[in-house]
């Protein structure tokens, strides 16, 4: 294998980030039901990151850019960076169709799989065009892309380059057909310079579209610990059995690692479907770590185990109720961009307020 591989690897969540990638909701798509209270829940993101030094970089619909200035002068930032690009897209699941970041010698670089809606289920034609048309001339380094589907929420790394994810997103053969976990194992030690690779086989949420998301399972922590979605405060319910699985399977994975188990929220939508809650949706960012929450009774347990989970970030909570009315929660609507990546007069723009790409 070439040697310049060895010195690549993906950045793990916590290193120093300069912004976070979102996508503003927008009344063409799915959320046009619960827009309004979608976009709160995105302003208060928003505010809370702004408030924390973090730049924000808003991909928007052409149409909402005067709005979304009015909405966003409004909030309780005392320095707003929020920089709004003009883009035409599907959805909003930046994790998911947005660049990954990886560490070279010259320095942070973008890199690109495939999007197609989870494995056929949603279009995701514009979704798939947005690193292409949008952010790649935004960052320092060429894109990188490569030819083959995999999301962000599907991938998990630390800092020993340990990469974790699911058998039952990998191998649904809508992705890559019939691809082989060592063939898998090849792409993600050359593209993201992966040493270990861990596939956990239990633990699917109901509803959830992704086909079990790592990001709705299992997290690593920088101190070499694992936040896992349990359900040991509902040995009744239906993903006891899988949950509980799950924690076995880390904990044979990781023997060495602390295990924090999450608490397992129970919320339906209105016409009675299980919605796929996760505590474990969280989004690491410099320093502070924001949980989703949803208004339910388990939600102050879990933000009482992330702070053992963190013990030197800032654990906030982040109503997500609306959120997960559309299958998905706070990780998945956010994309970190460690420092570095961006080219300087983008990064000095979003520090000077809220603007607009021109």
């Amino acid at each position: 294998m070439d040697s310049t591989v060895n010195s690549l690897h993906m950045l793990p969540e916590w290193v120093e980030q300069e912004a976070i990638i979102m996508a503003w909701p927008h009344k063409k798509s799915d959320w046009a039901p619960w827009l309004e209270q979608a976009r709160q829940v995105y302003c208060h993101i928003i505010e809370t990151l702004n408030n924390n030094e973090t730049c924000v970089l808003l991909l928007i619909h052409f149409e909402d850019i005067q709005n979304a200035q009015t909405q966003f002068s409004k909030l309780d930032i005392s320095h707003p960076k929020i920089l709004l690009v003009p883009a035409d897209y599907n959805d909003t699941w930046t994790r998911d169709y947005t660049f990954l970041t990886r560490t070279t010698d010259a320095g942070s670089q973008p890199i690109e799989f495939i999007f197609n809606g989870w494995g056929n289920k949603f279009d995701a034609e514009k979704d798939n065009q947005i690193n292409k048309r949008v952010l790649a001339s935004l960052c320092q380094l060429p894109m990188q892309s490569y030819p083959f589907v995999a999301e962000g929420g599907a991938l998990e790394i630390d800092n020993n380059q340990h990469l974790l994810s699911t058998t039952s997103c990998l191998f649904n053969p809508e992705r890559n057909g019939d691809m082989s976990g060592a063939e898998y194992q090849k792409l993600f030690k050359t593209s993201l310079g992966a040493s270990d690779f861990t596939v956990f086989s239990q633990g699917e949420l109901e509803g959830d579209d992704t086909d079990g998301h790592i990001d709705t399972l299992v997290r690593f922590t920088p101190a070499q610990g694992l936040v896992v979605q349990s359900a040991f405060n509902r040995p009744e319910d239906s993903h006891y059995k899988g949950l509980c699985a799950l924690i076995k399977q880390c904990r044979d994975a990781f023997p060495c690692h602390d295990i924090y188990e999450l608490p397992l929220p129970v919320v339906f939508n209105e016409e009675g479907e299980r919605l796929p809650a996760s505590y474990a949706n969280f989004l690491i960012t410099n320093g502070q770590v924001l949980c989703p929450v949803y208004q339910q009774i388990e939600d102050d347990k879990a933000l009482a185990i992330l702070q053992k989970a963190f013990p030197t970030h800032k654990i906030t909570a982040i109503d997500c109720l609306a959120i997960v009315q559309q299958f998905g929660s706070l990780h998945c609507i956010t994309m970190q961009v460690p420092t570095g990546t961006l080219k300087p007069t983008v990064v000095e723009q979003m520090n000077q307020g809220i603007s607009c790409l021109a």
